[in-house]
């Protein structure tokens, strides 16, 4: 009997699977969903809840009915999807508008495509961007932090708002912005959570360091030389790190494997355009945050980056 057996590739196996890695993304992001109900309350929690179980029911669905395929609700992909999408939303946002997020995120964002693995966008950010261009109202319209636990002062506006609404950086305190004592979706306030989330992520080999480290590094570079030429005019570039959702855009929504590049080369120009873009929107545009437009803007360029970046084969010259 042969013991040669010929096959496809991949050839070698490791022990991570799909659902582990999803599932550890999912323990990166606890913390910074605690934190954000300690900040902002109930409502905190429970729009996180009703994000996750609404992306969980609208992929079961249309696997169910429309794509009639093997059931994925539960490797944690829907599971992410409605906790990121949820931190990109207002902690008092109408329950309904959290629904129809979590249906376009899911059916329009995930599963059109095919579902886990062929989506070239990122679904949260889809169903973010969706409510963002709908209803701006609802969705710049921000709690205060709950009472007691800052001083009134830092209530009120975002900080990107208030710049983007003076024309003027708004005075801030740079340690209260890293530990999110300030107004906005709840889930991009902690700067040292998101980042200790990172940290892990990074620990644990689920994503490299290339597209965070690029994403703020040229973010902060490309701010920063408009801050050194008018200071009075552009926000130092400490703030643009620190406030937003740049931290949580660029550790958990810009490294999402299947809407990213697949070499070093590749995510480092990737990090870089979306650090850059999200700066341009912020200082030129209409809305006063650019991340989630920036990282969806990238992720359409994804195929033309990993075809200018893959390495030459193998004896090749040309």
């Amino acid at each position: 009997m042969s013991i040669l057996k010929v096959s496809g590739s991949p050839h070698v196996h490791g022990s991570w699977s799909t659902k582990k890695i999803m599932y550890n993304v999912i323990y990166a992001l606890i913390p910074i969903w605690l934190v954000s109900i300690y900040f902002f309350g109930i409502d905190a929690l429970t729009i996180t809840l009703i994000s996750v179980a609404s992306c969980l029911l609208f992929e079961w669905l249309i696997q169910k009915f429309l794509i009639k395929g093997e059931c994925t609700i539960f490797d944690g992909s829907a599971i992410i999807t409605g906790m990121l999408l949820a931190f990109n939303l207002p902690a008092n946002l109408n329950p309904l508008l959290v629904i129809l997020g979590a249906l376009v995120a899911i059916g329009i964002g995930k599963m059109s495509f095919g579902g886990l693995g062929k989506n070239p966008f990122n679904p949260a950010l889809v169903g973010r961007v969706f409510l963002l261009i709908s209803f701006p109202q609802q969705m710049t319209t921000f709690p205060h932090i709950r009472e007691g636990i800052v001083p009134d002062a830092m209530t009120g506006p975002t900080p990107l708002a208030a710049l983007s609404e003076n024309g003027v950086q708004p005075s801030v305190d740079y340690v209260d912005l890293l530990l999110g004592m300030y107004s906005g979706s709840f889930g991009e306030a902690c700067a040292l959570f998101i980042i200790l989330g990172g940290l892990y992520l990074m620990l644990r080999r689920i994503i490299s360091w290339h597209i965070p480290v690029a994403f703020v590094g040229s973010a902060f570079l490309f701010s920063g030389i408009f801050w050194l030429i008018d200071p009075t005019q552009y926000a130092n570039p400490f703030f643009h790190v620190l406030a937003g959702g740049l931290m949580l855009g660029a550790v958990f929504m810009a490294t999402d494997m299947v809407t990213s590049p697949m070499t070093p080369k590749g995510m480092l120009v990737f990090g870089c355009g979306c650090g850059i873009l999200t700066i341009i929107i912020r200082m030129f545009g209409s809305y006063p945050e650019g991340c989630s437009f920036a990282i969806l803007i990238m992720n359409a360029l994804v195929p033309l980056i990993n075809k200018w970046c893959t390495p030459k084969r193998f004896g090749v010259t040309k």
